[in-house]
């Protein structure tokens, strides 16, 4: 597993941790059932407090990623498909935006969108 924290990004270190690991969820390059570092292991090796890795692992439960064992660690959930087909709705309807915008500013039809969309999806 690979956490990287950007220090000047303004967001939350403990929302950059989550967000990375759900990615690493859903992508499945955690997979069902594997282990995740500990709470302590994971803030000293990102060198920051353990409440704050503690954080973004509660928020990874409760959002179903992942789930706890008590006296022996965190674990990789099952993957749920109804949260990762949610998840996916949401950055499509962001990319759909930042085409929306892209498409005005161009000014380019419905239609020329549409027939993108459905050339884009031909080898689908």
């Amino acid at each position: 597993m690979y956490i990287l924290i950007d220090n000047k990004s303004g967001e939350p270190i403990y929302n950059q941790i989550f967000s990375q690991i759900r990615e690493q969820i859903i992508n499945g390059e955690l997979k069902e059932n594997e282990m995740l570092p500990s709470i302590r292991s994971l803030a000293g090796d990102l060198r920051i407090s353990f409440l704050t890795t503690k954080h973004a692992y509660d928020e990874l439960e409760k959002e179903g990623f992942i789930y706890t064992v008590p006296g022996k660690g965190c674990y990789v959930a099952a993957r749920n498909t109804e949260l990762i087909r949610e998840e996916s709705l949401r950055k499509i309807e962001e990319h759909i935006m930042q085409i929306g915008q892209l498409a005005a500013n161009g000014n380019i039809t419905k239609k020329e969108l549409l027939e993108m969309m459905d050339f884009g999806l031909e080898d689908k």
